[in-house]
Formats: C-alpha cells, sequence, structure tokens
C-alpha cells in the first residue's frame, strides 16, 4: 500500500516544466516513430538512451515510460489510415480499421483506437502498480537453482514464441550468449574471447549492441528496400480531411463494444505481457481471436467491426505494465522496449530484482506515475490535437529520415561510451543485425541472450558450485523445479501441440 501512495504521489513531479517537458517530447517522439512503417518506438528508444546520460534518473525513465505508451498506440495511426502498421502490435488493429476508412470512418476508427489505448494502458498501468510489489516480495522466495532455471525459462519461452522460426531463434539467443562472454570472466579474473585486444577486455558495452541491433540494422534495412510507400502513403494522406470533432466515438458503439469487451482485452494483454519476448503483438492477436469467438457476428470482423479495434487496442497497450513486472522485479525485459528501459535501469546504476522495490522505490515510482499520466492524459490529448496531421508523418522521405538516424545512431554510440572502438561496435552489430533480420532470425532473441547471459552463467556456476557439481539440483530444489516444470508446460503447448485454428488465425497471416 505504501508503494501506491508512492506512485500516485509522484504525479507531482509532473508539476516540474523539465519533467514535463520531456514526457509530454518522448510521447510525441515515440508517436511519431511507432506511426511511420519501418521505424518503431524501440528505435527511438534507443537512439534517444545516450541522452539519458544528461538527465536525473527520475526524468529519464519518465521519459521512457511515456516513449513506451505512444510506441504501442502510435502504430494505430498508419494501420488505419493506409492499411500500414507502424508496429507489429498494431497488425489486428488494421483487420478493421482500413476497412471504416475506406468507408470515410478513419477519424472514427482512429478514435476507438485512441479510447481502447486509453483504457488498456490505464489499467495495465494501474495492474502493474498493485501487482509488482507482490511479485517482488514472492521472487524472494526464488533461490539460486531457480533464479538459473528462471532465467532459462524466460530465454527457452523467447525462442520457441517466434513461431515457424524457432531454430533461426535459438541459433540467434546463442550468438547473444555468446557475445556475452566476451571480456573478463564473472568469476575469476581472467579475459576469455579477446583475441587480445585490449579494448574487448571491458566486453561490449550494452549500448553499441543497442544501438546496432535497433538503429543502425533498420537503417541498412530500408536503404536494401526495393519499395518505397513515401509516394503512395503521401497520395493517401492527401484524399483524407479529418476534422478534430470526428474522432469522438458515439456512445451507442461504446455500449455495442462493451466495457467486458475492453476490461477483457486487457486482462489477456497484460498477463501476456508478463510473459518474456511475448509483445504486443501476441497480446493483440490473442485479444481479437477471443473477441471474435465470443462475438453473436463474427462474420462483421475484418469488415470495419469497432470492437475489433477496440480489443486489439486495449490488448496492446495493456502489455505495456505486464512487460515490466518481470523486468522490474527479475531483471527480465518483457519486450524489445523493455530490455532498452533494462539498459536505462543499469546505466543508472539501479539493479533490477527483488530488493528493487523496497530500496529504489523512489526511482521507480515516478516511472509508473508518468506511465499512467500518459494512458490517461496524453493519449486522448494528442489525438485531439494533432490527430488531422497524423497521416501527414508517412509522406516523410525516406532518404532525409534514414540519414539523420545513421547519424544520430553513430554519434549516440560515441557520446555514451566515448570509444571509438564501441562506436565500430556498434556498426559492426548493426550489419550483424542486419543479414540476421535479412535471412529470418529475430534479433530480439539474440538482444536477450546477450542481456540475459552473465547473470544466466552466473547462475549455472554458482549452483553447480554449491552443489559440488551435481545437475539434479535444478529438479530436487522445488523454486528450481517449478521454473522447469513450467518451461516443460511452455514447449508442450507452443511446439508439441500446436495451437487450434481461430477465426482470426487466416486474417492475421
Amino acid at each position: 500500500m505504501d508503494f501506491v501512495f508512492l506512485v500516485f504521489s509522484s504525479f507531482s513531479l509532473l508539476a516540474d516544466p523539465v519533467n514535463l517537458t520531456y514526457v509530454i517530447l518522448g510521447f510525441v517522439i515515440g508517436t511519431i516513430f511507432a506511426a511511420i512503417p519501418g521505424l518503431t518506438a524501440t528505435l527511438a528508444m534507443a537512439l534517444l538512451l545516450p541522452l539519458t546520460y544528461t538527465l536525473s534518473v527520475e526524468t529519464a525513465l519518465m521519459a521512457c515510460a511515456s516513449i513506451y505508451m505512444a510506441g504501442m498506440c502510435g502504430g494505430s495511426i498508419t494501420a488505419i489510415t493506409i492499411n500500414i502498421p507502424g508496429a507489429p502490435s498494431s497488425m489486428m488493429t488494421a483487420l478493421d480499421g482500413f476497412p471504416m476508412q475506406q468507408k470515410g470512418k478513419g477519424a472514427l476508427a482512429l478514435g476507438h483506437a485512441a479510447l481502447g489505448s486509453m483504457f488498456g494502458g490505464a489499467v495495465g498501468a494501474l495492474l502493474l502498480i498493485a501487482v509488482a510489489p507482490f511479485v517482488a516480495e514472492l521472487s524472494l522466495l526464488v533461490k539460486t537453482t531457480g533464479k538459473f532455471s528462471l532465467l532459462a525459462f524466460a530465454l527457452i519461452v523467447v525462442v520457441i514464441a517466434q513461431r515457424g522460426r524457432i531454430p533461426q531463434a535459438g541459433l540467434a539467443a546463442c550468438i547473444g550468449l555468446m557475445l556475452a562472454t566476451v571480456g573478463l570472466d564473472a568469476m575469476e579474473p581472467i579475459t576469455r574471447f579477446t583475441y587480445g585486444y585490449s579494448s574487448l577486455t571491458a566486453g561490449i558495452d550494452l549500448m553499441p549492441v543497442i544501438i546496432g541491433t535497433f538503429a543502425i540494422a533498420e537503417v541498412l534495412t530500408q536503404a536494401s528496400a526495393r519499395i518505397d510507400i513515401s509516394a503512395a502513403a503521401a497520395a493517401a494522406a492527401n484524399k483524407v480531411k479529418i476534422r478534430r470533432r470526428d474522432f469522438l466515438p458515439p456512445l451507442s458503439e461504446i455500449r455495442k463494444i462493451g466495457f467486458g469487451c475492453y476490461f477483457k482485452s486487457c486482462l489477456i494483454g497484460y498477463f501476456v505481457g508478463t510473459l518474456p519476448g511475448a509483445g504486443g503483438s501476441m497480446g493483440s492477436f490473442l485479444a481479437y481471436t477471443e473477441t471474435v469467438r465470443n462475438s453473436s457476428e463474427p462474420e462483421t470482423f475484418g469488415k470495419g467491426n469497432p470492437q475489433g479495434i477496440a480489443a486489439s487496442e486495449s490488448a496492446n497497450n495493456a502489455v505495456c505494465g505486464g512487460a515490466m513486472v518481470p523486468m522490474l522485479t527479475f531483471g527480465i525485459p518483457g519486450d524489445p522496449i523493455t530490455a532498452i528501459m533494462l539498459g536505462v535501469l543499469v546505466i543508472n546504476g539501479i539493479q533490477p530484482g527483488p530488493q528493487l522495490m523496497a530500496d529504489q522505490a523512489g526511482l521507480i515510482a515516478p516511472m509508473l506515475a508518468a506511465l499512467l499520466f500518459s494512458a490517461v492524459v496524453l493519449i486522448p490529448l494528442t489525438l485531439w490535437l494533432i490527430g488531422p496531421y497524423f497521416i501527414k508523418i508517412v509522406s516523410v522521405r525516406k532518404d532525409v529520415l534514414y540519414a539523420v538516424i545513421a547519424l544520430l545512431a553513430v554519434v549516440g554510440s560515441f557520446v555514451a561510451t566515448y570509444s571509438t572502438f564501441q562506436m565500430f561496435m556498434a556498426l559492426g552489430m548493426g550489419v550483424l543485425a542486419f543479414y540476421l533480420r535479412r535471412n529470418g532470425f529475430p534479433v530480439i532473441t539474440m538482444l536477450l541472450g546477450y542481456i540475459l547471459g552473465p547473470n544466466l552463467e552466473e547462475f549455472l556456476r554458482r549452483s553447480l558450485a554449491l552443489s559440488n557439481g551435481d545437475p539434479t539440483t535444478f529438479v530436487t530444489n522445488p523454486d528450481s523445479l517449478f521454473f522447469v516444470a513450467l518451461t516443460l508446460v511452455f514447449v508442450y503447448f507452443l511446439v508439441i501441440r500446436k495451437p487450434a485454428n481461430t477465426p482470426g488465425t487466416a486474417k492475421a497471416k
């Protein structure tokens, strides 16, 4: 209860013009990046990560929270207006949003998306505020062997969640684990895999890995793409005329969608978010298919049913709150954005884990307050003020856009480390990530392998040292056995037993 009070008292920090400016600026930037196809809020946060060095910890985390929330709702803009989801989590929104746009109801569809995003973001943030302290207390029961099994469970779930690409995901995760072993040994004063380069003694810095994996790889991907949607997007943008009052969904349609649909979708999104690597796309897909399954008019979905938009957007924004639970209490990112937020915490000397809520709750509470503020205030306010201009974003010239991104990425990686070697390492990681993406390897598993690798190795070696090398310790300790069993359950349902087709499956492909 003390933590809940602390979070709501942290709203006073938003009265500080500096904090409020960075929160609003972060939300606008996150919205723009999420709305432009090919860009994501993950890329926005990766580019802005070096700026966190010049900000206080509270301000940096509040800005990151607003970018996160904006990234989830911003992808619906182009998903609805030109049928190109700006973010993977908005894929299901396009199924009903674009047909409404074709019927001349694009503004109404954007209004439904904003309402669902606001509801989902608020419920996800409130559940996070209420549940996180209890999860932190429960996490104190997890000992060394259990921590290894938990991290192994997280990595395995991330890999098997990549449907149809499990071998590629597994190999990418192994590459990440290998990169994490470069430098000084975690338990002995020896260097590993430095090949005589003194610059590698300290290992590969987190910043070049993040910037290279997301920013530089994205620039290379877009530069190699043969199709440029700028002209088509600009043409579509010029045809659409939107008035601000057109964004307001009528009460009759909100009642028809029903509170149950909103709330159920929020719960689905929140609990999917707590699973490492699941992400907003899985949450919105499950919520959408569940809504179709329970609907009395399933044949209307995919043809402009606002209920589909509400379910998808409520779920993917509720994922924000869910994904922060494992990140804050166990140091396990729930998705790519929380992986970068984990980097912000580590860079500022904050170690996520069971003691975080007790020892440094004052630093975390403002971030959660900003998350809730972004959902309840900034989502509707942004749509109302600049909604009519949203679709103009997609007509920005791509050559200018990606040239600026490349410059910011290179300069940012140098400023973050003041190391020319690490700057070239960022370029090298970008090339590696580019070729991995080009050949169907999900780079998020590589990044999570790199982030989880040091702790995974440390807990493995400690567990074996405590048990005198006996590997059965992982199935004889109750906390470890729980996560081993949970891993087997996930492997069975996601790999061995294929999920049955749902009404929305065919549409999602």
